[in-house]
């Protein structure tokens, strides 16, 4: 078989582990997931409604061209239609900017760690990839701008970024973005700002108009909590839509998807009420790291990352064991920590008691 290459030693993306898998293995009766950064509170009910009343065959595809979607977005975000690109999730949008952009002979700039796709895909389009630690979980947005050359056609940038939650200022973002060479296409990873409370940070969609070498990728897997239904947009000038439009799959966000995330977009009410939701139980695990002299980045998305000075591994099956999955860091580029989603309240306070009887247990072996 003639492969490619470079799929021959690739991995595929590995999701956390499922619920009724871990209750089989383990005999429990309930087991809490916070490995995927998903809503705990799940979705607005105007998305059950509307998911009930649905009445179409389902023999007849989608609307390729999204049309409801489309419309419900552009009029949110005050953006023309031709400014929007969906895609079956945020996932595939980079496939679809890697497809278009990335090939042997360029190069991609990213920070190191970050979401995992942005290299995968770019392994598989045969670009050289360009990694830049981070800074204190952080982009180093000044080296980034210094690994670009004239065979750099992406730069991509989380923010928040994952798996550290640091999220880029204002003043930081507009100042990389003003240095960004006009033929390098930037993606901001927008995943998460639903989440964002921090008084510095910026509206993403307001730098679109300003630089036309930008796209901005947000999903509705997060905070409106469909994640089940795959459903992202890319949001640039028009330029870059009509480009990348090829690139793209048809009929690829289902019907239920393109519905949900109608009736989804509409009630910001719930996105606000998952927003302070989302901070209390932050302030749970900060507390809980405080107490414990534990480190961890400041996150402004719905996940933290905790170090517990010892393999992630040991610290993951220890509490899957008891019923709750969290993310190791080992696949996330932080050895001896951790990512855990914010949970509900009850769910926070389990997993955290969870942690705190492995601290002991751990302690009691080394005295």
């Amino acid at each position: 078989m003639k492969w490619k290459e470079q799929l021959l030693s690739l991995e595929p993306y590995k999701p956390g582990r499922p619920i009724e898998s871990v209750k089989k293995e383990f005999g429990l009766d309930q087991v809490v997931k916070l490995a995927s950064n998903e809503n705990p509170f799940g979705t607005s009910q105007k998305v059950v409604a509307a998911l009930q009343s649905v009445l179409s065959s389902f023999a007849i595809y989608p609307d390729g061209y999204a049309a409801n979607l489309r419309s419900a977005v552009s009029e949110f975000l005050k953006v023309d239609e031709e400014q929007l690109i969906f895609g079956n999730g945020a996932d595939n949008l980079i496939q679809i900017i890697s497809r278009a952009f990335l090939s042997p002979g360029k190069n991609t700039v990213m920070a190191n760690p970050s979401f995992s796709q942005y290299k995968h895909n770019a392994i598989i389009d045969g670009a050289e990839i360009r990694e830049i630690p981070l800074i204190d979980g952080e982009h180093d947005l000044d080296a980034m701008l210094q690994a670009i050359d004239e065979n750099t056609a992406v730069i991509w940038v989380c923010s928040p970024n994952n798996p550290t939650g640091i999220h880029i200022s204002r003043e930081k973002m507009t100042s990389f973005l003003k240095k960004v060479p006009e033929e390098t296409l930037v993606v901001i990873d927008d995943a998460y700002h639903d989440y964002v409370v921090a008084d510095d940070f910026y509206d993403a969609v307001e730098f679109v108009n300003q630089y036309k070498n930008l796209i901005v990728l947000r999903t509705f897997s997060k905070i409106y909590g469909i994640a089940s239904l795959r459903v992202g947009y890319g949001v640039a000038h028009q330029d870059i839509i009509r480009v990348l439009e090829p690139a793209r799959e048809p009929f690829n966000v289902n019907t239920l998807g393109q519905i949900a995330a109608v009736a989804a977009l509409s009630d910001q009410d719930y996105v606000n009420e998952c927003r302070r939701k989302n901070r209390e139980g932050m302030k749970q695990f900060e507390e809980f790291c405080e107490e414990h002299q534990l480190h961890y980045f400041p996150s402004q998305a719905n996940f933290i990352l905790i170090d517990f000075g010892t393999n992630g591994d040991e610290v993951f099956q220890y509490l899957l064991q008891k019923g709750y999955i969290v993310r190791s860091g080992n696949a996330l580029g932080y050895a001896s920590s951790v990512r855990v989603t914010v949970g509900s309240n009850e769910e926070n306070s389990g997993v955290i008691e969870a942690m705190k009887q492995y601290l002991q247990e751990k302690a009691s072996l080394t005295n």
